[in-house]
């Protein structure tokens, strides 16, 4: 593989590169991340200026190997504590959850580490065994004998035996996918240490016969008490082979990339939809659809009906009767610990509010990252007729734990001064 010179840029931050540092096949892939939402590639007038979006990671194209770095709300330190958290993974070793600040590897290593660090588990565990039917030609008879093989292809010779096994073996899809992602992770690392240890761990698993069948298979395993320890490691290895993050960012389009990105503010959803269910639970609460008989939907204009859907949708034991009440929260990816609340989600929220709240007190919740620390502040919404709607903007300090935001924001959303 050739030497690839590297490009570092910041979380919403630009560079320019030179016309010959990006060949047409890398314009096409980026043009293709571009289109959705990723990241901005301009002309200009020497070459091409690529600005990062909320979408971090690594990318490796054919003469560059493009690092771009968490630096707005999830300082790159705490990166996979909070993607484990939101994931449902264990956080991998501590060691291990520094290698982004203080080395070249980027993200793509913090991954391929997490799945090598799960994977040497199940090793030493034992990996799973399962009856696996084979078909082979043995000097002694073995398992059950093929009939019509031997009589078709041996012309009754008995010197060789066409048979039937049904043995217990490690190559069954659950090991499979796993050897298919650590030889994956293997292309993207560039730590020598890293490398080797995937290596030879990977000489352990069996291998699929190619990445899109490790995928469909990890779309259909279902976790029972045989398997539930793998999936950690299938979460890690489902996430190094799609190249993606938690929405699977490059999911079988056509257009992919060696590489590992992260959309940080689907991150941001899936972290603030745990933090909301876990904190709804003391209270009696729980997170409920927010489609169907729950959706608030807009008939009767031009195209199709159009729907408003929060990210979460609590569900919670009403005041004075049995009768439950909601609360809807969204998650937002933006600096709203150091400006206003701007005027689209004022209108978003001010319409969760009215469709699910009680008229006589419209409430709705903004839960946003704020890496200074906790924050709350309560907007009014009024009109000419009184009280509109009331706005919750909560701030999560990302420089804590997971379990001591999840503690915050249990004590701050808005059933707390019931």
């Amino acid at each position: 593989m050739p030497d690839r010179t590297e490009v570092r840029l910041a979380e919403y931050g630009a560079e320019l590169l030179g016309a010959d540092q990006l060949t047409p096949r890398d314009v096409e892939r980026l043009r293709a991340l571009q289109a959705r939402g990723c990241l901005t590639l301009d002309q200009a007038p020497a070459g091409w200026r690529l600005k990062a979006d909320a979408t971090v990671g690594i990318l490796v194209l054919d003469r560059i190997r493009l690092v771009v770095e968490p630096k707005f709300a999830i300082p790159g330190e705490r990166l996979m504590i909070w993607l484990a958290y939101a994931l449902g993974t264990p956080t991998p070793l501590p060691a291990t959850a520094r290698r982004w600040a203080t080395g070249p590897e980027g993200y793509a290593d913090l991954v391929a580490a997490a799945l090598l660090e799960q994977c040497e588990r199940l090793v030493r565990e034992g990996l799973r065994r399962d009856h696996v039917r084979r078909q082979s030609l043995e000097p002694v008879l073995r398992g059950r004998l093929d009939i019509a093989a031997q009589v078709s292809r041996r012309y009754g010779r008995l010197d060789q035996l066409h048979v039937r096994t049904f043995d217990r073996e490690a190559d069954v899809w659950d090991n499979r996918v796993l050897g298919t992602a650590l030889r994956a992770a293997r292309t993207l690392t560039t730590q020598p240490d890293l490398a080797r240890d995937l290596h030879t761990i990977a000489d352990a698993f069996p291998q699929a016969p190619t990445p899109a069948a490790a995928l469909r298979a990890l779309d259909r395993t279902r976790y029972t008490r045989l398997n539930v320890r793998y999936r950690a490691a299938h979460t890690w290895a489902r996430l190094l082979l799609r190249g993606g993050g938690v929405t699977d960012l490059l999911t079988d389009d056509g257009m992919t990339a060696d590489g590992l990105l992260l959309a940080m503010p689907a991150l941001w959803e899936a972290v603030v939809r745990r933090l909301t269910t876990e904190a709804a639970a003391p209270h009696g609460g729980h997170a409920v659809p927010s489609s169907g008989a729950t959706g608030i939907t807009v008939r009767g204009d031009l195209g199709n009906t159009s729907a408003f859907r929060p990210d979460v949708l609590l569900s919670l034991p009403g005041r004075d009767s049995a009768a439950r009440t909601l609360l809807p929260v969204d998650a937002k990816y933006k600096r709203y610990d150091r400006y206003g609340v701007g005027a689209g989600d004022i209108h978003q929220l001010l319409t969760y509010g009215a469709g699910y709240t009680p008229s006589t007190d419209p409430r709705a919740v903004i839960v946003h990252p704020s890496p200074g620390g906790h924050s709350r502040r309560v907007l009014q919404v009024s009109g000419v007729r009184g009280l509109l709607g009331s706005i919750h903007v909560l701030g999560v300090d990302t420089h804590a734990s997971p379990q001591q935001a999840a503690a915050w924001v249990r004590s701050a959303l808005p059933w707390a001064d019931r």
